[in-house]
């Protein structure tokens, strides 16, 4: 069937926020110096392979690198799906740790869903070092002695990035030994600070990378995101406290505070990460304020998709109303699955796009004239445009006293796509604020999976 388009009109108070933009620096050339410096370290080597139910599990011993006198050390597992395909493009995961019987039922999972083998890359970072110091607490002090020695390597995140770059030799050479085939190109995926390092790694311009799909890393364009942070909680997250904690936030007012921040910076290299990009958030996020993405969204090239979790925090599993979680975050990994196999399959997917516009004060026509009507107490009203008609969709919405909505409950509104009335108007709060966003559920391929609009915040009528 060929590709439908469709047109919605969903009414909702509130007029579209306005985001000051920072300046934007030029990419510095650390990162890639730091990634394609030779490093005579790197080896790799098959350690065994394992026949399960659902398919096979090949494990590799990887040296990514030698960073600051340690040797970087990974496990490298190959999931390969009963029936699945060798592709020359290949989904790769990258984490902390190292394997487990959760990060196996995962990988075996999202291999199924893409029909394709995925590899999952762990121990990024390395860690503990420097006295027992892990995750961010890792990262705020290899910032601290960057500003205090001036050297350019010192960034975790820069042996962070090599390693998924060594990671993709490493597969390459696995799979012209094991199955005599090419892997061209990676999807290159991960979570929080891992979603961090896939950003970058495509960053560098390797052109191996054939798309991203960080997940929960909501905090690019970093000097307007921490000024985000402090006017909807007040200060900054008590999550990014080891940061806080070391005075790297807010970020110095010095030449070496600003340049620290912009090496790492994803939003810096915005007009090299030009390949697609899948973006999935959680709405109950506690690291990274509601309206996060409005800051860096539009500056985004090349095409990009997104998905906003509802009632999901960090680990993006969704929380009932009686307080029960999900054991997978099972919407978080059916869209990330459809976006993997659409790039390993050479396959299209859907494509949101939409736009905010007023309408008239308690109109359900938003064509109708709203002349006379005060701009605050215009409706606004989201035009959401598909390319392929959604088997459903839905609008979210949340309510809180204050800008923060991390402990919101979102309660969501089903409509019809190809309705007259697909959904509704919603006055702005008589307090405080609301929040909403549209969403579409697609069936292709076998697989169901949902796109989201961006998130828009109504504040009271004044």
């Amino acid at each position: 069937m060929p590709p439908r388009h469709f047109l919605l009109a969903i009414l909702i108070a509130g007029t579209v926020p306005g985001f000051v933009r920072a300046d934007s620096p030029a990419p510095p050339s650390d990162l890639p110096d730091y990634v394609r410096k030779e490093d005579k370290s790197f080896a790799w080597k098959l350690a065994g392979k394992t026949e399960v139910d659902a398919g096979a599990v090949y494990e590799i011993d990887l040296i990514s690198q030698t960073w600051h006198d340690i040797k970087w050390t990974h496990k490298l597992q190959v999931f390969v799906p009963k029936g699945g395909q060798v592709r020359p493009t290949m989904v790769l995961w990258n984490q902390g740790g190292t394997p487990s019987p959760a990060s196996g039922l995962l990988g075996l999972q999202i291999a199924r869903k893409v029909g394709a083998p995925v590899a999952f890359l762990y121990g990024v970072p390395n860690q503990p070092l420097f006295g027992g110091k892990r995750e961010d607490a890792l990262i705020a002090e290899t910032f601290v002695r960057f500003l205090e020695t001036k050297d350019p390597t010192w960034p975790l995140l820069f042996p962070m990035v090599k390693s998924l770059v060594k990671a993709m030799d490493a597969l390459q050479a696995f799979a012209r030994e094991e199955w005599k085939a090419d892997v061209k190109d990676f999807v290159v995926t991960g979570a929080s600070k891992r979603g961090w390092t896939s950003w970058l790694t495509a960053a560098t311009g390797d052109r191996r990378v054939k798309a991203i799909a960080p997940l929960v890393i909501d905090t690019l364009n970093f000097p307007v995101q921490m000024k985000n942070q402090v006017a909807a909680f007040g200060k900054p997250s008590a999550m990014i406290s080891d940061y806080t904690e070391r005075k790297l936030v807010p970020i110095p007012d010095t030449g070496d505070g600003r340049r620290l921040w912009t090496m790492v910076d994803p939003w810096v290299y915005r007009e090299a990460i030009a390949v697609p990009k899948m973006i999935i958030n959680g709405a109950n996020d506690p690291y990274w304020p509601l309206d996060a993405l409005n800051s860096y969204w539009t500056d985004l090239k090349g095409d990009k998709y997104l998905l906003y979790v509802p009632n999901a925090g960090h680990n993006l599993r969704e929380t009932d109303k009686d307080g029960k979680q999900e054991l997978l975050p099972g919407r978080a990994v059916n869209t990330l699955s459809a976006f993997c196999k659409s790039q390993v399959f050479a396959k299209t997917m859907p494509k949101l796009a939409w736009k905010h516009t007023d309408g008239k004060d308690g109109a359900d026509n938003p064509s109708e004239d709203s002349a006379g009507v005060g701009e605050n107490d215009r409706p606004g009203v989201i035009e959401v445009e598909s390319s392929m008609l959604p088997a459903r969709g839905r609008i979210w919405r949340a309510y809180s006293e204050t800008r923060d909505f991390r402990k919101a409950r979102w309660e969501s509104t089903d409509w019809k796509p190809g309705t007259d009335n697909p959904g509704g108007t919603c006055p702005r709060p008589a307090m405080g604020f609301a929040a909403f966003f549209a969403e579409c559920d697609y069936e292709v391929d076998g697989l169901t999976f949902t796109l989201s609009t961006q998130i828009r915040i109504l504040e009271a009528k004044k």
